[in-house]
């Protein structure tokens, strides 16, 4: 069956499910009727070998099997294309009698969507590994890893060690107090750090212990007792945090880290764009979501700007899903390459005659395993639920979350790693802001969060109900930034909604509102408007006015941090109004014209407040004259002090230069006895 371009080869499972080759062949809109093996990859697998020719492009509808199809790929040379796609524990493995072709022709359909790859960055490990640990289980690990890899020992505790006969692996005692880097390039700070002595004979004896000894390495082994050395230490590639007393854990930390020398391509998670990040302005702090919100610390500040340490960065997302402004945005997949995925799962699905879809957010590794368990132990998934398998599931934000709403999905459904549970605070505030927007729009839409390590409360919560009324169906797409895409998304749903509301009220932190000015107190500074890092806040050049356009507000809050009158406070809403997109003015005054030159400067109404507290009262403006200064413009206020007789920048006349025939007059005048005028200098003068 060709499908997008894709020859592609589907496979019961030695009958194990029940596939309709052409039902499925018609949902998924495929150009003729596919044979349904039972065996593709044993007794049938030379129908897959006569699939690859050239560069064609082959999907094989099983993933279990995905080494060997690859292995007999490369033996073939094959140059083509060739991906793989589960409909077996995602589909087909359930006890559903519903018809299962439109969910398995849109599984096909979103394993044949081309998403642009993600960039990556070289790393380079020398494969050196310091373990660091207590008593006698340390050094064992150890001895155990320096077969493979170097290794080094630092003990924080000496306890029950027996001194090596062999001095193997260098050993030494201390208490690592700062831990910093990443894959390849660790640095540690040790106190009493100390080297073991060759004489020691029946305990472990140390030699000239001292503090603030530093070293590097290219891998950690920590076995301590202590909690981790760096914040989200299971995010950092390199860094292994294991409770020396269970050795199965133990030893797959080590196999782990025995593969870790040489050079290694990491994905660069997330993209930055500087120029549409909202973080700080002249040293005062706007958005911090961001770094709120990262598990690994691959965040940090740098003035006005955040920076991102893509070694660190642990491919979570979260940092993505709550940027308001798209400045981070997640590259596995793109924006517009997810919502293109939702896209087509869903309009493949019912458009092959699928009713009531809901969608189910995974990971390709705990959560696939979850619903792995759930198929092969339990009742698998409903023949309406649509899996989504992501990276990570904390990398879907509102925007996301709103396109499958106007895809028509009716339920959604996150499975979440209970052992990452410290990592939801980002997806949870995305499913607050978008429960609010769809509670305000009137749809009745459940974001499930599952965040359970059993299958039975998968199937607890996916199984509960009867399939909710799905919600009107929209061809959805990813074009633009952020912010783009989900005012497309809330348009289609507010034009869909049965009552739709103008204003939709939001939870506090929403990165959408607007601003109001306390016009009592706002003195027209404007120090808004340079504050403003997504011009949302406008000035005029012809007159004292401050306009602003709420659909650029991100609601970072630095206007009203900046703002010296404290005028300035937020309120988190949506607001689906033309005028939303269109400038608005919020304060305006009539502008003051200079008493000299006529020039308009400043605002009446300031004008006219500094003239009542300074003029008379204030030893500078004591006189009417020099309280006319108050009413001048810049320019005309140097001029009229410059040629005024208490000029402040006056240094007095100056005096008349010296000369040595001067002297020499003045002196002869003396010895004459001519008299002198004010006019004749004297030696004795100075």
């Amino acid at each position: 069956m060709k499908l997008n371009g894709y020859e592609t080869l589907i496979c019961n499972c030695e009958r194990t499910m029940t596939l309709d080759g052409k039902k499925i062949c018609k949902a998924a809109g495929g150009d003729d009727e596919p044979d349904v093996f039972s065996t593709l990859c044993r007794a049938e697998v030379s129908k897959f070998a006569d699939a690859l020719s050239g560069n064609a492009k082959v999907l094989v509808a099983c993933t279990q099997e995905a080494p060997l199809f690859t292995e007999l790929a490369e033996e073939q040379k094959f140059e083509g294309e060739l991906r793989f796609a589960n409909i077996r524990e995602r589909a087909g493995w359930s006890t559903d009698k519903a018809a299962n072709s439109a969910k398995i022709a849109a599984l096909l359909a979103d394993a044949t969507h081309a998403s642009e790859p993600a960039g990556s960055i070289s790393v380079n490990s020398s494969g050196q590994c310091l373990v660091y640990g207590a008593g006698q289980q340390a050094l064992d690990a150890a001895r155990k890893l320096n077969q493979r890899i170097p290794t080094t020992l630092l003990l924080s505790d000496a306890g029950d060690v027996i001194p090596p006969v062999s001095a193997d692996v260098a050993l030494f005692k201390g208490r690592i107090t700062k831990a910093a880097g990443h894959l390849g390039a660790f640095e540690i700070v040790v106190d009493d750090y100390a080297p073991l002595m060759p004489s020691a004979k029946q305990s472990a004896d140390f030699v000239m212990a001292r503090d603030g000894a530093s070293s590097t390495c290219a891998l950690i082994l920590d076995l301590s007792d202590g909690p981790s050395l760096f914040t989200g230490g299971h995010l950092r590639d390199g860094y292994k945090k294991v409770d020396a007393g269970d050795p199965a854990r133990v030893m797959e930390a080590m196999f782990e880290l025995a593969d870790m020398a040489g050079e290694f391509e990491k994905p660069l998670y997330v993209t930055y764009d500087p120029s549409i990040c909202a973080h700080s302005r002249s040293l005062k702090t706007g958005c911090t979501r961001c770094l709120d919100v990262c598990p690994a610390g691959a965040i940090t500040s740098i003035g006005d700007m955040v920076e991102f340490d893509p070694v660190i960065c642990g491919g979570c997302g979260s940092c993505s899903a709550v940027c308001p402004t798209g400045a981070a945005s997640y590259a596995m997949p793109l924006r517009g390459d997810l919502i293109g995925r939702i896209d087509t799962l869903v309009s493949t699905y019912r458009g092959a005659g699928g009713k009531t879809p809901e969608i189910l957010v995974h990971d390709n590794s705990f959560g696939l395993e979850l619903i792995s368990m759930s198929a092969r132990f339990g009742r698998g998934l409903p023949a309406h639920v649509l899996p989504l398998g992501v990276n990570e599931i904390t990398q879907i934000g509102h925007d996301g979350l709103l396109a499958m709403m106007a895809a028509g999905v009716s339920r959604i459904h996150l499975i979440a790693n209970p052992s990452k549970a410290e990592e939801l605070s980002g997806c949870e505030t995305q499913i607050e802001l978008t429960r609010a927007l769809s509670d305000g729009l009137g749809y009745e839409c459940a974001i499930n969060l599952v965040c359970e390590a059993d299958p039975d409360a998968l199937e607890a919560t996916v199984w509960a109900d009867k399939p909710a009324p799905s919600l009107k169906a929209h061809a959805v797409s990813g074009v633009g930034s952020k912010r783009d895409v989900t005012r497309t998304m809330l348009g289609l749903l507010h034009g869909s909604a049965s009552a739709p509301q103008d204003i939709i009220a939001l939870p506090d932190a929403a990165p959408y509102g607007q601003i109001i000015v306390n016009t009592e107190t706002c003195t027209m500074c404007q120090a808004c408007v340079g504050a403003c890092p997504v011009n949302a806040i406008a000035d005029s050049p012809d007159k004292p006015q401050l306009s602003f356009t709420e659909a650029a507000c991100v609601q970072c809050g630095l206007c009203r941090t900046t703002c010296p009158e404290g005028a300035i406070t937020l309120e988190p809403r949506y607001n689906f109004a033309a005028s939303a997109l269109s400038p608005v003015i919020l304060n305006e005054e009539e502008p003051f014209a200079c008493i000299s030159c006529g020039n308009e400067f400043g605002t009446r109404s300031t004008i006219e407040k500094i003239s009542a507290q300074l003029a008379g009262k204030h030893a500078m403006f004591a006189d009417s004259e020099a309280s006319k200064l108050i009413q001048m413009c810049d320019n005309c206020r140097i001029e009229h002090q410059a040629n005024s007789s208490n000029d402040p920048f006056s240094a007095g006349s100056r005096p008349a230069i010296r000369r040595t025939e001067d002297y020499i007059e003045a002196e002869r005048k003396t010895a004459a006895g001519e008299p002198l005028s004010a006019d004749d200098f004297l030696i004795d003068d100075e």
